[in-house]
């Protein structure tokens, strides 16, 4: 948000260990810092969203201001974002007129030193969707916002990633390229899967998920609900607070979810 209109990322800073050489070197150090992107992106259910606002009339020539702003979010199972924004928000009127984006997810929240926590930012360009999947992963993950999402002047947005830079404490300041932040593709059949499986886990197996957010995660409460399923987790909310509950293994395929929900309900049960 430069003024840089030519469409294209910025090149990455000097400074900046090349993530090409890491990978020759240290694949493993590169798998650890996506992880650690991964964890964050569907940890937290909220950013802070960057746009370029319009130029005023009579503006050619001027540099765009940056207009950042809190936002609910969701990701994807590729990891894109989804935003809710109405056509009244200045971030919209910012999008329709340059699609560049970028996104804080900030996990450094409760920690005395929150410059030593984990926080990324990611840069990418946000279009409205009308996918229906993308809409009810966004709502599972944020059920109040039902309440608005049908109104005319609201809209769906899907954030096309293309790169991310992590800060995570001492030594752990990487840029990452999209096509590092995912071990691999999304599982077959598990998207189109999950809504079933989050209606079947909160309707049928609500002790289940009880079990899960107190035993597993040491989390208090007593109606903690599944919003969502992906490779390597599940997120679970209550009222205003979300969790999530990683997999001690990726899952392969839609197929193997039972068994997995089955083990951890075993594991809870025996904790």
């Amino acid at each position: 948000l430069n003024g840089n209109t030519t469409g294209a990322s910025p090149p990455l800073p000097r400074s900046d260990i090349d993530t090409r050489e890491l990978r020759l070197f240290c694949p493993k150090m590169i798998e650890d810092m996506s992880r650690t992107v991964r964890d964050l992106l569907r940890g937290l259910d909220r950013a802070a969203l960057a746009t370029a606002l319009p130029l005023p009339p009579g503006g050619a020539g001027l540099a765009a201001w940056p207009y950042a702003s809190l936002v609910l979010a969701a990701v994807d199972h590729d990891l894109s974002p989804v935003l809710l924004l109405s056509d009244l928000a200045e971030h919209a009127r910012a999008i329709a007129s340059d699609d560049r984006v970028s996104l804080l997810f900030d996990g450094t929240a409760g920690l005395d030193q929150p410059l030593t926590g984990a926080r990324v930012t990611l840069l990418g360009r946000a279009q409205r969707t009308t996918d229906e999947r993308l809409g009810q992963r966004f709502l599972a993950r944020h059920p109040d916002a039902a309440m608005y999402a049908g109104f005319k002047d609201f809209h769906f947005y899907r954030v096309a990633l293309e790169r991310a830079h992590l800060v995570a404490g001492f030594g752990k300041i990487r840029w990452l390229e999209a096509a590092e932040l995912l071990p691999g593709p999304v599982p077959a059949g598990l998207a189109e899967s999950e809504a079933g499986i989050v209606s079947h886990m909160n309707e049928d197996h609500g002790d289940a998920l009880q079990l899960y957010a107190q035993k597993l995660l040491g989390l208090p409460g007593s109606d903690w609900r599944m919003t969502g399923i992906d490779a390597e987790g599940i997120d679970l909310r209550r009222a205003g607070q979300v969790a999530r509950l990683p997999f001690d293994a990726s899952l392969a395929s839609a197929a193997e979810a039972r068994k997995v929900l089955v083990a951890l309900a075993g594991r809870a049960r025996a904790a």
